[in-house]
């Protein structure tokens, strides 16, 4: 009997089939996350619960009393799983659009400075790496100052830009999109050096024996080197946008914006509000990364590069 025969023969479990793939390792840590956060907000919510019961008198409560009372706390140090996916549907889908109250507006305004940083951000890191690349002198001079530029603390900064663009009469979503410019930038200015410096030599070697333009050196060949990296680089910047956005909103007083909400459930305690809030933008910067993810793959299809 060959190997095939015994391969074929045996049986194998639906657990090993379903851990084979994607879905079940997935399902394995969002199950041990949930599982943390369950113990971690009990543990969190049960002091003050202790003082509740004390105030109340009550001095007899069992263990699953106290469980089920930390987990339903209107303002707990950190809300379950249930209470943020609620929050979250009662902010999204029983909230109209237009609504103040709804996550779906707040996440709109804040997309939009997103966008708009991301836009800036990735035009100008292409730039930049253009330039180095092709410039001794700026490579020199400019490349260190865009790496040292990202030692500045972005909670410094922010105010910093807010208050000068407003000097000048400029406000609203542009200071919010500087922002999310200043930490976009760098990812795509690194990810393109290096990819527009990846050919190997002997290519290079190639297109001087053609006789190649400089100019015809990048279409022909160091761009298309640099596209799977400039992807890779314009994920991280993304995701640098957003969190640009919403530190933008905080020392502006805005009154919509995730980080408006984040604001408003520090001011009032509202943890939960605080959570779906995050949550939200987790997902939100997921997403976009997704959608980068798609463009990539059908760049790349188009380019006949196979990822």
């Amino acid at each position: 009997m060959t190997d095939a025969t015994l391969t074929q023969g045996r049986s194998t479990s639906p657990f090993a089939g379903l851990m084979s793939g994607t879905v079940g390792p997935v399902i394995v840590v969002v199950s041990a996350i949930m599982a943390i956060w369950y113990i971690a907000a009990v543990a969190l919510n049960t002091p003050f619960q202790y003082d509740l019961y004390e105030r109340a008198g009550q001095t007899d409560v069992s263990t699953s009393q106290l469980i089920t009372d930390t987990l339903a706390q209107k303002k707990p140090v950190l809300p379950a799983p249930h209470q943020v996916v609620i929050e979250i549907y009662k902010t999204t889908v029983e909230k109209k659009i237009t609504s103040k109250r709804s996550l779906i507006y707040h996440s709109g305004i804040t997309l939009s400075s997103t966008l708009l940083g991301f836009l800036i951000g990735t035009s100008l890191g292409i730039l930049l790496a253009i330039g180095i690349v092709h410039s001794r002198v700026l490579d020199k001079s400019l490349m260190p100052w865009v790496i040292s530029s990202q030692t500045i603390p972005i909670l410094a900064i922010a105010p910093m830009i807010i208050v000068v663009l407003n000097a000048v009469g400029i406000s609203g979503l542009l200071p919010k999109a500087m922002i999310s410019t200043y930490l976009s930038f760098f990812p795509v200015t690194v990810g393109m050096v290096k990819g527009l410096r990846s050919p190997e030599v002997i290519h290079m070697d190639l297109m001087h024996t053609y006789s190649a333009t400089r100019l015809q050196a990048f279409w022909k060949l160091r761009l298309p080197y640099a596209v799977p990296y400039l992807f890779t680089s314009m994920k991280i910047g993304m995701a640098a946008s957003l969190v640009g956005a919403i530190v933008g909103e905080l020392p502006t007083g805005a009154v919509a914006g995730l980080g408006a909400r984040l604001l408003a459930g520090s001011y009032y305690g509202q943890t939960i509000q605080i959570w779906s809030a995050l949550l939200m933008a987790a997902f939100l910067a997921g997403s976009l990364v997704a959608l980068i993810g798609v463009i990539e793959k059908l760049t790349l299809k188009r380019m006949g590069m196979n990822r």
